[in-house]
C-alpha cells in the first residue's frame, strides 16, 4: 500500500515542484488510528500508474490536454479500438479550443468535424466513434494539492451530442467572427477587463461540467454576464449567445430566438428592442460624436428597473425625432413606425414599463437589444427579408 502518492506536475497555477491529488501528510489527517495512506488504501502499483499517466498527459505537447479557465483538462479514449480512439482524441480538443484545429492532419477528420458542427448525428458521420469510451478530467490547484473540477466518463457519441447541444444553445444572429469560438473566449466575456485571470473561481469548471453532462448551466454564469454588461455596456455576439443559451437550457424559454423576432411579446425582449431604437434615434439626431449615449448612461437601470428610465427616454426620443424630421422627414416616419410596432406588442391598458425585471427578463432585454441594434446595420436587401424598411 502506498503511504504517500507521487506528485503530479504540469497543472496550471500549481507548484512547479508538483502537487498531490491524494495526500494524508499531516497528523491532523489521522482518522480512527489510520495514518497516511491507510485512510484511503491504494496500492503502490496503482498510485505509480495513475500519477505517471497524468504527468504524461499534462505535458505541454502531449496531445491530451487543453486549458479550460483555471482547470488543466486532460482527456483520453479507450485504447481497445486504436484507430477510433485516436480519431476521438484528435477531435475532442477542437470542440472547445479552435487553436487545436490546426493540429488536425487528416482531411477525413476535418470533414467529420465540419459535419458534427452542422448538427449531423455522430452515428451518421462516423459510426465507429460513437461507442468509444471517453474520459475527461479537469484539475485545478488548491494550495499544495489538486482538486477535481470535473470528470466525465462515457461514450464519445454521448459527449458529441452534448457538444452539439451546447453549440446549438450558443448560436446567435448575427454570429461572432469565429462561428465556433473557443470556450476561453466566452469565459473572458464574464471577467473584469476581459482578462482570463479575472474569471470567477470555479466558473470554468462548473460550466464545463454542465456542457459535458448536458445539464443546466451555472447561474453564476448569468450573474457574471449581466454584471459585465451593466458595467461596460458592451453587448456583443458572445455575450448575447451566453444569455440565449442560459434562457434555453435553464429556463426552458421558448422566447429566446436566434435572430430578431418581430412578434415576440416578452416584456424584457420588447424593452430591449425599444431601448435599441431609442439609441438609434439619438444617433440619427446627434451623430456618433456624443460624449455619452443613452446606453452609456441608462442601460443598467433600464434593464433592471425600466419604469425609472423609460418615461425619460420616451420624452428624450421625441426631441431627437423632431431634429431628425428637420433633416430627413421620411426617415423620421420610419423610426416612428419602429417605436409604434414595438409599443403595439406591449400589454394594452397597463403601464408598459414594469417597476423591475427578474434575471430571466434582464437576459431577454439584452438579447432583444442585441437583435434590434444589429438590425439597423443590415443591408437594405437583408432588412427587407426580415420585415425591416430602413433606407
Amino acid at each position: 500500500m502506498a503511504r504517500l502518492h507521487p506528485s503530479i506536475k504540469g497543472v496550471w497555477g500549481a507548484q512547479s515542484s508538483g502537487a498531490a491529488l491524494v495526500s494524508f501528510n499531516l497528523d491532523a489527517f489521522t482518522s480512527y488510528g489510520h495514518e497516511q495512506g491507510d485512510n484511503a488504501p491504494v496500492s503502490e502499483a496503482a498510485a505509480f500508474a495513475y500519477t505517471t499517466a497524468l504527468n504524461r498527459f499534462l505535458e505541454r505537447d502531449s496531445g491530451h490536454r487543453i486549458q479550460i479557465g483555471d482547470a488543466s483538462t486532460v482527456f483520453w479514449a479507450d485504447a481497445s479500438q486504436t484507430g477510433a480512439a485516436e480519431d476521438a482524441e484528435a477531435m475532442f480538443p477542437v470542440f472547445f479550443d479552435t487553436v487545436e484545429e490546426e493540429k488536425i492532419e487528416t482531411k477525413r477528420i476535418r470533414e467529420r468535424l465540419e459535419q458534427i458542427r452542422k448538427g449531423i448525428p455522430l452515428e451518421e458521420v462516423e459510426p465507429d466513434l460513437g461507442t468509444v469510451q471517453f474520459y475527461v478530467l479537469g484539475l485545478a490547484p488548491n494550495a499544495a494539492r489538486l482538486s477535481v473540477r470535473f470528470f466525465y466518463s462515457g461514450s464519445f457519441g454521448e459527449l458529441t451530442r452534448h457538444y452539439q447541444q451546447f453549440a446549438s444553445d450558443m448560436r446567435i444572429e448575427p454570429p461572432p467572427r469565429d462561428p465556433f469560438p473557443p470556450l476561453w473566449r466566452y469565459l473572458r466575456e464574464t471577467a473584469v477587463l476581459g482578462k482570463s485571470e479575472n474569471v470567477t473561481p470555479n466558473l470554468a469548471g462548473e460550466w464545463m461540467r454542465s456542457i459535458l453532462s448536458g445539464t443546466r448551466y451555472p447561474m453564476t454564469l448569468m450573474a457574471s454576464v449581466l454584471t459585465r454588461i451593466r458595467a461596460d455596456g458592451d453587448i456583443n455576439a458572445l455575450r448575447a449567445g451566453i444569455l440565449k443559451a442560459l434562457l434555453i437550457r435553464n429556463f426552458k424559454s421558448k422566447e429566446a430566438p436566434v435572430a430578431l423576432d418581430p412578434v415576440n411579446k416578452n416584456k424584457g425582449y420588447l424593452l430591449g428592442r425599444l431601448f435599441a431604437v431609442y439609441e438609434h434615434i439619438q444617433t440619427a439626431a446627434l451623430g456618433t460624436k456624443v460624449n455619452a449615449t443613452i446606453k452609456d448612461k441608462f442601460y443598467g437601470s433600464a434593464s433592471a428597473q425600466p419604469r425609472k428610465v423609460f418615461h425619460l427616454l420616451e420624452s428624450g426620443s421625441a426631441n431627437h425625432l423632431s431634429k431628425v424630421g428637420k433633416q430627413k422627414p421620411g426617415y423620421k416616419v420610419v423610426l416612428e413606425k419602429h417605436v409604434g410596432a414595438i409599443m403595439e406588442l406591449m400589454s394594452p391598458g397597463a403601464d408598459p414599463f414594469p417597476a423591475s425585471l427578474p434575471a430571466e427578463d434582464q437576459a431577454l432585454f439584452g438579447l432583444g437589444y442585441y437583435h434590434q441594434r444589429n438590425e439597423f446595420f443590415k443591408k437594405p436587401a437583408e432588412a427587407a427579408v426580415s420585415g425591416e424598411t430602413d433606407p
